[in-house]
Order: C-alpha cells, then structure tokens, then sequence
C-alpha cells in the first residue's frame, strides 16, 4: 500500500487491546485512528499505553467511531459475547475484522465468510496470534501421521472462561484432517470420577487445566510402543502474540474472505 494502514483496537484498555495498541503505534507502516473500550473515559491511547500522547482519544462507541474514522482493519479482543456482532458491523462497512475472541461457531464463519466474499474484503478469525503456538500444532499434526495416539494438555489462568481453550481446539480440528478417527484407551475403561479422561475429540481426549498463576502452555503427548514424543509451547506474555497480529494486519488487507486460523498467514 502506499498509505499506512489504518487501524482500529476494539477493547482498546483490556490487557490485549493495550499490547495491540503499542504494537500500532510503533508499526511505520500502520496508522491508529481510534480505541474502544466501553468502560473508560477519552483518555489519549498513547498515554494510556506509557507512550507519548498520540492524538488519539479513547471512544466507547463501536458503531460511531467505525463510521467516524473508517479504518481499514479492526483488531477485537474483547470476547464471545460481543464478537459476532463487531464482526458484523465491521463487514456491513468495509473494514476488515481481524478477531482474536473464540465462541464463532462453524455455521457463524461461514456466514461470515460469505459476508466478506461478498463485501470484497478479508477477515481473520485466530484463537492463537503466537508464532510459536501455530508451528506447535502444525508440528502436532505432522506427527500424528506417524503417532496417532495422543492427547492434548492445555493450561490457562483459573479466570479464563473457555475449557477447552480455542488453540486446543483449533490444534484437534488440525490433527483431526490427518489423521483417521480411532478410539484409544482400553475400550472396558471406566471413569470413577466423571472427567477424569478429560474432554473425547475425535478418538482423543484433551484436558484443560485452569491455575492461577499460569498464562498459557499446551503440549500434545503422543506415544507409540517404546517411545513418546512432547510438543509443547509456553507463552509467558502478551507480548508473544503481537508479531502475529501485525502479520495479521498486513495480510488480510490481500485476501478475500474470512479466513480462520492465523496459521494461513503462515508460509
């Protein structure tokens, strides 16, 4: 482009709408025209983030300071519940929504990708905006070619909402392309404690842990007769996921489409 890319950080004073902000505000070939929080006051988004002030005011209207600024990219973190919607009104104006929120059902992208096909733009669904995380399931998925037993251990905050989390999902939906649904464990197994084998995906099972204390690991076990084989990926920071988001930023300003899952815009 010859202009900057023109940005708007929906749930702009959460933890991950003020990393989203620093990012923009130091990306050259981005522009910030306006943050959203519905819970805070007009203060100056480069302030609020420790930087110098930058022009930009905080709004708490999702709708009139869309129509306002007319960016060219949402970046929304805020949550299941408000997600569709800012998705969609987005989409009804011309702004490419990239969505860092889990909760879309299947049946709600498709629509949605319909929407953006039909609107000439593109839109990014991520449960995961880590680097690190999207080549550990590409890795996991690669591998249960050849190690098909397996189970998926995620853990996160004892705060977050959604067990399993949408990475855990997202890495099962992606072994699950690969690899032919088979049941594992002893087919008499009995759980004397309901759960206790964790959530069953297409033949495996995945368990959620939720502590305080902890921000974000998953590892995919797997193991055959005589070996096992880790993949793990810890995040220790927010900031892990703001590299993918710029990429995020820039990329679907070229595509068509919704597009879920950050690993598309992987090479």
């Amino acid at each position: 482009m010859d202009r900057k890319i023109r940005v708007v950080v929906i749930g702009a004073s959460g933890r991950m709408g003020r990393e989203v902000v620093k990012t923009v505000l130091t990306e050259s070939d981005m522009e910030l025209v306006a943050g959203i929080s519905r819970t805070s006051g007009p203060i100056d988004l480069g302030k609020m983030v420790g930087f110098e002030e930058c022009g930009v005011k905080m709004s708490n209207d999702v709708e009139q300071a869309l129509t306002e600024t007319r960016p060219d990219v949402i970046v929304d973190f805020t949550g299941p519940q408000t997600a569709v919607s800012h998705t969609n009104l987005a989409i009804r104006l011309g702004i490419r929504p990239v969505m860092g929120t889990t909760g879309f059902t299947p049946q709600a992208i498709a629509e949605l990708d319909k929407l953006c096909q039909e609107a000439g733009i593109g839109g990014l669904i991520a449960p995961n905006f880590s680097i690190g995380a999207i080549l550990m399931m590409k890795f996991a998925a690669q591998a249960s070619k050849y190690f098909p037993n397996l189970e998926i251990i995620e853990y996160h905050g004892d705060q977050k909402l959604d067990a399993p989390s949408g990475t855990a999902v997202k890495t099962a939906e992606l072994i699950s392309e690969v690899r032919e649904e088979r049941r594992q464990g002893n087919p008499n197994e009995e759980e004397t404690i309901e759960g206790s084998r964790g959530g069953y995906y297409n033949g495996f099972r995945i368990h959620s842990v939720r502590l305080p204390g902890i921000f974000a690991q998953q590892e995919v076990i797997m193991a055959e007769p005589g070996q096992a084989l880790k993949i793990r990926h810890d995040s220790y920071d927010r900031a892990a996921y703001m590299p993918g988001v710029a990429i995020a930023i820039r990329k679907v300003m070229t595509y068509s489409g919704m597009i879920y899952g950050f690993e598309h815009f992987i090479d």
